[in-house]
């Protein structure tokens, strides 16, 4: 565990969550024990710029995300970027956070490693650092030692003054500092969980219950 943790610091989880799964609510559980977070947003994004749409809609993306995390206090659902009409960037999400929370509020940013790795095609990428920390999720199969050789230039020269060891405070009041997240390997796919539903699959225990509830009584993810 980090030390010295803030306890006013809120983390930021986004992602298609289509559908979410025991792996999404495992990482967003070590990043808030990680970072000493008050409060981890799961934010299901609504229209992505970088991929295409995501299989269902965003409404019932969102209602499986309140499904899974009921009864954890520390997680919540966010629903801003089902909510914003157009393309859902990051930039956006994370100023208005900034804007409606507490003065001083620090917040860290939670990312996978493949997401990290194309930072720098991100709008307002550099930007994105004035405002939040971030926390680079991190799987079996990503070199900590070598990543630097294989990363774009651009990227590199930007974020390599702000990599932090463990033994720094991430959520610091100033913002920008970027720590990697070891975190439990648990292959579990969305991808993957769509196909096996599709094919009439079992995939209980690899999503929560009410999340496969859901899925059952909407009928999603059929053929």
């Amino acid at each position: 565990m980090l030390s010295s943790p803030h306890p006013a610091a809120v983390g930021v989880y986004g992602g298609t969550f289509d559908p979410i799964h025991q792996a999404h609510l495992r990482v967003a559980e070590e990043f808030a024990e990680a970072f000493g977070l008050s409060q981890v947003r799961l934010i299901p994004t609504g229209e992505p710029p970088h991929r295409n749409s995501p299989a269902t809609p965003a409404e019932q993306r969102l209602a499986m995300v309140e499904a899974a995390i009921a009864g954890n206090p520390r997680l919540m659902a966010d629903p801003r970027e089902v909510h914003r009409r157009g393309y859902c960037y990051t930039i956006d999400t994370l100023g208005e956070l900034k804007a409606e929370l507490p003065p001083g509020t620090p917040l860290a940013w939670l990312v996978g490693a493949d997401a990290f790795l194309s930072l720098h095609r991100w709008k307002c990428w550099q930007e994105l650092l004035d405002l939040a920390h971030l926390a680079v999720a991190v799987r079996p199969g990503f070199d900590l030692e070598s990543w630097q050789k294989t990363a774009p230039d651009q990227l590199l020269a930007a974020v390599q003054p702000k990599l932090s060891d463990e033994s720094a405070i991430p959520v610091a009041p100033v913002p920008g500092r970027i720590t990697f997240l070891s975190t439990t390997p648990l292959a579990i796919s969305s991808t993957r969980l769509r196909a096996d539903l599709a094919a009439g699959r079992s995939v209980r225990y690899l999503l929560p219950d009410p999340v496969l509830e859901y899925i059952e009584r909407h009928h999603l993810y059929q053929i």
